[in-house]
């Protein structure tokens, strides 16, 4: 199988750019997404917002290729990573999801230690020697703020974690790869009020170094922590903008009265 092809010559910054172009989706006979157009770019969070059922989850499943895994499903238009389409019969969807992080809404570590969570994708994808491992391993953990937490017990079951920490756990065991891309379905959801601060401070100190995209019910948390939001209604995008332009002074009278609670 062919893998994914290296990203074109580009600026370092530029990397992680996604593009969707009149994409539709189906489960079975259901339409789930109406010809998506969209750009979501690079060093920056995205936040898909909008009330349940909307389509948001499935587009964010749909850019590394998690969908395909359901029976019984397909698609039209397309979707770009770097100007390449991740779609096409030639790429690898496992070496796409290592550039393509994924970060679900209910933590799952594996029932292993905590080093071994993460050290789990690099000795997969490259299986490098112990001591570049180790520095994998606390690379990742240092990128999500939880290495000093963890740092005297990295042997010790990742179960035994708060669920926030387990959280950052799954984040770090993402970053691990050296993704460009880190999907966030709903990643604070489960978690008290504390633990949700330190996520979102966590995502503000990562869109630095790669592209985010955030689904969230917290209108409150899309606010706080993107840079541009998209409303999805319906299996629609109805509005993609500026996060502040969004919630201040939307173009679209749907955008708007979501916004302000009026339904959703």
């Amino acid at each position: 199988m062919t893998a994914v092809a290296p990203a074109p010559a580009q600026s370092p910054t530029d990397l992680g750019t996604i593009a969707a172009r009149s994409f539709s989706f189906w489960y079975g006979e259901q339409r789930a997404l109406t010809e998506i157009t969209l750009d979501i770019r690079p060093r920056a969070i995205t936040a898909l917002i909008g009330p349940s059922g909307c389509g948001k989850s499935t587009f964010l499943r749909s850019i590394n290729r998690l969908n395909a895994l359901i029976p019984n499903t397909r698609y039209e238009g397309d979707i770009l990573l770097d100007s390449d389409s991740i779609l096409t019969s030639g790429v690898d969807a496992e070496q796409l999801r290592q550039r393509v992080g994924m970060v679900f809404q209910r933590w799952n570590p594996f029932p292993k230690s905590i080093y071994d969570n993460v050290a789990y994708g690099p000795r997969i994808n490259a299986n490098p020697p112990r001591a570049e491992l180790d520095r994998m391993v606390e690379e990742a953990l240092r990128r999500a703020a939880l290495w000093d937490e963890v740092k005297d017990r990295l042997r010790t079951s990742a179960l035994g974690l708060s669920g926030g920490q387990q959280q950052r756990l799954c984040i770090a065991r993402a970053l691990a790869n050296r993704p460009e891309v880190l999907l966030l379905d709903e990643p604070c959801s489960a978690l008290d009020p504390i633990a949700t601060q330190k996520i979102e401070e966590l995502l503000y100190e990562l869109k630095g170094e790669l592209t985010i995209v955030i689904v969230t019910h917290n209108l409150q948390q899309a606010a706080r922590v993107s840079d541009r939001t998209a409303f999805f209604y319906l299996g629609q995008l109805v509005e993609m903008d500026a996060t502040q332009r969004i919630f201040t002074s939307p173009r679209e009278a749907r955008t708007e009265a979501y916004v302000t609670g009026r339904f959703g």
